[in-house]
């Protein structure tokens, strides 16, 4: 027998068989029990009821739509070109996850209504953690990416005081319709930036009126939505995150009303108290007061209010208890 060439080798792990041996399966349901039963061993509990729960719902959904081989191999491709798809400056799957209503329904979840404070909405992929600190008042874009919004309004908690030394972080994509990153000449942060509330809890920047805009379609999102004739739109909005000691992280994005995206945004994200008036500012006077070369200039007037976290975490156990499964028995 000739000897093999070098190969690299695949090391077993240390554990063994089940304590019990699995039945071989003369049926799709003796299957997907030996499928749940190999995690019965897990040693975290969330880990086996996650796990067991995922194979479960996989395992329904393969026999309710009797999937082909060739249909489940084309999924199996999609997912390895989604992957591909992913730079350090680029998320598909956090657009997967966007599109197909799961960011929005875990967001929901995991931050709950709190009357009084500002809801939150999804993430979405193009956040970036190089945005530069910008001075009270000053702008977070370059001249040239859009029509001049004034951004400002306070920090505070649902009591009404002030939330001090806030750190802000916002992004949006320029008039055109483009984040910053998805210029392929990037050098530095555009449209973004990081800036504080002051001891009263106010904030204050310049910034540009947000534009609906495609998220990006040349990748497998994109085309799974066109096989399934969805538009790929969202409407116009203007991320922000903010935190501040003791506090909960507040994830959110606000809504300029009027858009036409805005009762059908591809990912899910819009909330009715999301959306937002803009004003106007109507003197020379005013438009150089702030900062600006000239008019015209709309204004959002935006208070966050933020949960303590443990008024965060009190909310999240609440939903949690509702949503206990009545059974947890496993095969």
């Amino acid at each position: 027998m000739s000897t093999p060439g070098e190969v690299k080798k695949a090391i077993s792990n240390p554990f063994g068989p089940p304590k019990e041996p699995l039945p071989l399966p003369e049926n799709d349901e003796i299957l997907t029990k030996n499928a749940l039963k190999v995690f019965d061993e897990t040693p975290n509990p969330r880990h086996k009821f996650i796990f067991q729960n995922l194979v479960r719902h996989l395992h329904a959904f393969v026999k309710e739509t009797d999937i082909s081989t060739e249909e489940w191999m084309a999924t199996i491709q999609f997912l390895t070109e989604t992957g591909q798809k992913c730079t350090s400056i680029r998320q598909e799957f956090i657009l997967l996850s966007d599109v197909l209503g799961v960011s929005a329904l875990v967001d929901a979840i995991n931050n709950p209504s709190v009357a009084g404070a500002t809801e939150t909405s999804v993430f979405g992929p193009f956040y970036t953690e190089d945005a530069h600190d910008v001075p009270f008042g000053e702008s977070i874009a370059s001249e040239g990416k859009g029509d001049y919004m004034l951004v400002k309004g306070r920090v505070l908690d649902v009591q009404g005081q002030p939330v001090p030394n806030a750190t802000i972080e916002t992004w949006e994509t320029d008039g055109f319709g483009f984040y910053d990153t998805q210029y392929v000449n990037r050098e530095v942060p555009d449209c973004r930036g990081r800036l504080q509330s002051d001891k009263d809890g106010y904030y204050q920047y310049r910034a540009i009126v947000p534009v609906s805009y495609p998220i990006p379609g040349d990748g497998p999102v994109g085309k799974m939505l066109e096989l399934v004739h969805r538009h790929n739109n969202r409407p116009a909005h203007l991320h922000v995150m903010i935190e501040a000691p003791g506090y909960h992280k507040l994830i959110t994005a606000v809504y300029p009303e009027g858009d036409p995206y805005v009762t059908s945004d591809t990912v899910f994200g819009v909330k009715k108290s999301l959306v937002v008036k803009l004003d106007i500012l109507e003197s020379d006077e005013e438009i150089k007061k702030y900062g600006f070369k000239h008019g015209p200039v709309k204004v959002l007037n935006q208070d966050f209010i933020l949960l303590t976290e443990q008024q965060a975490a009190e909310a999240r156990s609440k939903v949690t208890e509702a949503n206990i499964l009545k059974d947890t028995t496993f095969f």
